[in-house]
C-alpha cells in the first residue's frame, strides 16, 4: 500500500469516526431528560445574566441603572428565558416551582435533581459571566476590596442580604408570603379553566409579574423567591474572593433556599382551595367508547367540554403540548 492510499484510507477512517461521534451525542442530546436538563440550564443562565447585570448596573454604575432596572432586568430576563426554554421543560429556572409541581404530583420526584442541577450550573455559570464582564467596575468601585458589607460592599451584585432593619424570621416569612404570591398568580395566568393569559403572551405577562413583585414587595428581602437565583452565585463569591461572610453574615444565607419552597407551595394549595374549587365543570361527552388507542395503551376518555378541574388548576405549562409546569423569577 502506498503512502498516498494510507493517507486516504486514514482520513477515511478519522471521518468515520467522527461521524459516529456526532451521531452518539445527537441520540445522547435528544433525551428528554438531556434536553430538560439543558433547557433549564440556559433559560436560567439567560435570566441570571439580565438580572445580575441590571444590579450591576445599579451598584457600581452611578447613574448607569436603579432598583426599577433591577426589576426589569429580572423581569424581561425571566421573559427571555421562557421564550428559551418553555417549549422543552417548562422553564421553571426556579427550584421552588419545581419543587412544588413535584409535590402536587405533576411532574416525577426523579426529574426534581435534574432540574436543579441544570438551575444551579445556569445561575453559578450567569454568576461567573457577570463577574468577568464587570470585574474592572468592580475593582474600581472597592478599591480592590471585595466586601460584603459596608459602603462598598459588592457582593450584593450577586445574591441577596438582609437590610439593617429586618430580623432574620421576619425576612423568612416576606420570602415566603412574597413566593407564595408569584405561585399563585403564575397559577392564574396559566389555568385553561379560569382566565388566562392569551396564547403567544405568557411569557410577557409573567415577566410583568415578576416586576410588579419586585416594584411592590422587593424592598424587606431583596424578594430572592428562589433558590437557583441565590445559593450558587453565593457560592460563586465564596470561591472568588469574598470569603465565608457571605454565608455567615446574619445568617441569611439558608432564607432562600428553605423559604422560597414553603411559600410556593402554599402559594397553589391557596389557589387550588380558593379558586379551583369555585371553578364550574362542564358535562363530559365523550367522543369514543373506548379506552384504548391503537397501540393498546389505556387512556382517559377523551371529552369536548373543559378539562378536568384537577387538570386544569394544578400548575400548567404555558406550553400545554410539553412539560406541565410554571415558571419562575429571579
Amino acid at each position: 500500500m502506498t503512502q498516498a492510499d494510507r493517507r486516504k484510507r486514514s482520513t477515511r477512517m478519522s471521518k468515520m469516526v467522527t461521524s459516529s461521534a456526532v451521531t452518539r451525542m445527537q441520540r445522547v442530546l435528544q433525551k428528554e431528560m438531556v434536553r430538560e436538563f439543558l433547557a433549564e440550564f440556559l433559560s436560567t443562565f439567560v435570566m441570571m445574566v439580565f438580572g445580575l447585570g441590571s444590579v450591576a448596573h445599579m451598584v457600581l454604575g452611578d447613574k448607569m441603572g436603579s432598583y426599577l432596572g433591577v426589576n426589569l432586568g429580572f423581569g424581561f430576563g425571566v421573559t427571555m428565558g421562557v421564550h428559551v426554554a418553555g417549549n422543552i421543560s417548562g422553564a421553571h429556572m426556579n427550584a421552588a416551582l419545581t419543587f412544588t409541581n413535584c409535590a402536587l404530583g405533576r411532574m416525577s420526584w426523579k426529574k426534581f435533581p435534574v432540574y436543579v442541577l441544570g438551575q444551579f450550573l445556569g445561575s453559578f455559570l450567569a454568576a461567573a459571566t457577570i463577574y468577568c464582564l464587570f470585574y474592572t467596575a468592580i475593582i474600581d468601585y472597592s478599591g480592590g476590596m471585595l466586601t460584603v458589607t459596608g459602603p462598598t460592599a459588592t457582593a450584593n451584585i450577586f445574591a441577596t442580604y438582609l437590610p439593617d432593619h429586618m430580623t432574620l424570621w421576619r425576612g423568612f416569612l416576606d420570602e415566603v408570603l412574597v413566593t407564595g404570591m408569584l405561585q399563585l398568580c403564575l397559577l392564574a395566568i396559566t389555568d385553561k379553566g379560569n382566565n388566562p393569559a392569551l396564547q403567544g403572551t405568557q411569557a410577557l405577562v409573567i415577566g410583568i409579574l415578576v416586576v410588579i413583585i419586585g416594584v411592590s414587595m422587593g424592598m424587606n428581602s431583596g424578594y430572592a423567591i428562589n433558590p437557583s437565583r441565590d445559593l450558587p452565585p453565593r457560592f460563586f463569591t465564596f470561591i472568588a474572593g469574598w470569603g465565608t461572610q457571605v454565608f455567615s453574615t446574619k445568617d441569611w444565607w439558608w432564607v432562600p433556599v428553605v423559604a422560597p419552597p414553603l411559600g410556593a407551595y402554599l402559594g397553589a394549595i391557596i389557589y387550588l382551595i380558593f379558586i379551583g374549587s369555585s371553578i364550574q365543570q362542564g358535562p363530559q361527552i365523550l367522543e369514543t367508547p373506548s379506552t384504548y388507542e391503537d397501540h393498546g395503551t389505556p387512556v382517559l376518555p377523551k371529552t369536548t367540554s373543559h378539562p378536568p378541574v384537577i387538570s386544569s388548576l394544578t400548575p400548567v405549562s404555558v406550553f400545554p403540548d410539553k412539560r406541565p409546569s410554571v415558571l419562575s423569577h429571579p
